[in-house]
């Protein structure tokens, strides 16, 4: 047995007593069939401090998979920026013109308001495979509209705007991994 693995079982052996001492000590666990939300933080947090990517817990009447998510890109497209032939007399006039739509752009992304993920999940823009996106480019949303649906741990959950305005970007393909905190739409207001 590599030390490696000698090392992953005895994390996974010291958190399985965690939780099994966070139960309790109860012999009989099937009075309490399940793990709480303050449970379950804790044990991710276990996972976590100790570096592990996957946990898995078991018994007769539970079973806790966690696994981490290696960060996906985030995909940003700026704006082209068109270079001008190279000039015999380069000036500062020509060199600050070039860089103003570059900064446009920049500046106009800073405009807006970014709807985040609140959680780690699989994003979905529409409420089924064959249904029409929650919003588009140019939907004028408010602070109640569903925008999108994030899926963690089997559970969908609706994603409102929590402001008013227009969709001008939408930063996540459909069906793509996100983190929390990555911006999945851009709204003007």
């Amino acid at each position: 047995m590599s030390e490696i693995t000698a090392s992953a079982q005895a994390k996974e052996q010291e958190l399985e007593k965690v939780v099994s001492k966070k139960r309790g000590s109860k012999k009989d666990v099937s009075s309490d069939p399940s793990l709480n939300m303050d449970e379950l933080r804790e044990l991710a947090s276990l996972v976590d401090e100790h570096g592990l990517t996957d946990f898995e817990f078991e018994n007769e009447n539970i079973r806790v998979r966690m696994s981490k998510m290696t960060s996906s890109p985030v995909v940003q497209h700026a704006a082209p920026v068109h270079v001008a032939a190279p000039a015999t007399a380069s000036t500062p006039a020509a060199a600050k013109a070039e860089a103003e739509p570059a900064t446009a752009a920049a500046s106009a992304e800073e405009d807006l308001f970014k709807i985040t993920s609140p959680i780690v999940g699989t994003f979905y823009r529409s409420p089924g495979p064959d249904k029409d996106p929650y919003v588009k480019e140019g939907s004028v949303v408010s602070p109640e509209s569903v925008v999108c649906i994030v899926e963690a741990m089997k559970l969908m959950n609706e994603i409102q705007a929590e402001t008013s305005g227009e969709v001008v970007k939408v930063y996540v393909e459909n069906g793509q991994p996100v983190e929390y905190g990555q911006p999945l739409f851009g709204i003007r207001k």
